[in-house]
């Protein structure tokens, strides 16, 4: 709702200081991060044009009262650019740059940006004729936008795999091996391939981002409650069959690129995950819960934004040594959040003992928080697992 080019209203926080004879204040933003990921994988943000410069921006303004600053960046993409979605209640970041005001002088202005997963967007909005919205893959907006940290931001808000050395020279190694030595190649004949174990993991966490994204539709009262519960169970059957032709594998294979533990240990950790969620969904519609606290759908947001770091992170074991940097950045991500999501409900919980009208509806949050907070503690054992594939082999 706050444009470039306006002036900071009463939410900005003075500060000391001049700047060539003019006064300079600190204010605090947020912003949001609207993305959306596509059948095919690929990942898009949405930028908007702020309303007096026409630059490429992010939807953002200052914090509003009463809404948390995840809620009010999601607040302001509604109003900005129509969108409704699922924030997530921890900011990948926070950038800052210099706004040019005409009265009471430049301000340095803060930002905190939140992800913001795209439910849809509205046919009319607030400032539907004062902008213009457009969805641009992450290269093209880091382009678009002009401060460096917001720049910076978007282009690692998911870095695609890098191709390795390795990768292209082993095959040709190993072609000449067989031609110099007969035997090697025949005996390679007789052994079982290498399996699917990389194609099963990500096809693993197209389920785990579909379960969440039904996950955060249904604590947001987006569609049919039963529709978004049906598409949960209907990912952790696919999963379960995922997992089970990963165990397959790990069996019939003589070369696996990891220890064998270490890949059980992963997809059981993964499933571990998307069974939460089914049995999160199943206790929602045991006990016909039919509205949720805010707090309950913050926690959707953080699952969502756990499934879509894990959707990113999977690919990159495919050429671990060049990546390790970067899933050790990701394992982070899942850790912090989940230090978050502990917060969240710890503060649920109590605000639900204080206000539920009866013993049996705090009973049924309890268990729901408690439903919720697993599925995240599940997206951090992945992280642990993912760390230690990093420490063994990178």
């Amino acid at each position: 709702m706050i444009d470039d080019a306006a002036p900071v209203d009463a939410h900005a926080q003075a500060g000391g200081g001049k700047d060539g004879g003019m006064a300079r204040t600190d204010v605090q933003q947020v912003a949001a991060l609207p993305y959306r990921i596509e059948a095919d994988g690929l990942l898009r943000v949405m930028l908007i044009t702020s309303r007096e410069t026409r630059r490429w921006v992010v939807p953002k303004g200052h914090p509003m009262t009463g809404f948390a600053a995840h809620e009010a960046a999601a607040q302001e993409a509604w109003e900005e650019a129509g969108l409704r979605g699922f924030p997530c209640a921890a900011p990948i970041g926070i950038y800052t740059y210099v706004k040019r005001r005409r009265v009471r002088g430049d301000a340095s202005v803060t930002v905190a940006v939140y992800p913001l997963c795209v439910a849809d967007q509205a046919e009319d909005w607030p400032e539907r004729h004062q902008r213009v919205t457009q969805w641009f893959d992450l290269e093209a907006a880091a382009a678009r936008v002009d401060e460096p940290g917001l720049k910076a931001l978007i282009a690692g808000f998911r870095v695609p795999p890098a191709s390795t050395l390795a990768s292209r020279v082993l095959p040709v190694v190993r072609t000449g091996l067989r031609r110099r030595v007969p035997m090697l190649g025949w005996f390679q004949s007789l052994l079982p391939r290498q399996g699917r174990f990389f194609e099963l993991f990500e096809a693993h966490t197209g389920t785990l981002v579909a379960g969440a994204d039904a996950l955060a539709r249904l604590f947001h009262g987006e569609g049919d409650a039963k529709t978004q519960i049906d598409e949960i169970v209907a990912r952790e059957h696919e999963a379960d069959d995922i997992t089970r032709d990963v165990l397959q594998d790990v069996r019939r294979v003589f070369v696996t690129p990891f220890d064998r533990s270490a890949i059980t240990g992963l997809i059981g950790v993964m499933d571990d995950a998307i069974d939460q969620m089914n049995s999160t969904a199943t206790a929602i519609q045991l006990y016909e819960v039919t509205q949720f606290a805010p707090r309950m759908r913050d926690m959707a947001g953080i699952v969502v934004e756990a499934a879509r770091v894990t959707a990113e992170a999977i690919p990159l074991l495919r050429s671990l040594v060049p990546n390790a940097g970067r899933l050790n950045e990701l394992t982070a991500r899942i850790i912090e959040i989940e230090g978050h999501a502990d917060a969240i409900t710890e503060a649920g919980i109590k605000e639900l003992y204080k206000t539920a009208q009866d013993p049996m509806r705090f009973i049924v949050g309890r268990e729901i928080y408690g439903s919720l907070e697993k599925i995240v503690d599940r997206f951090e054992d992945v992280a642990n697992e993912i760390q230690g594939l990093v420490i063994d082999h990178a």
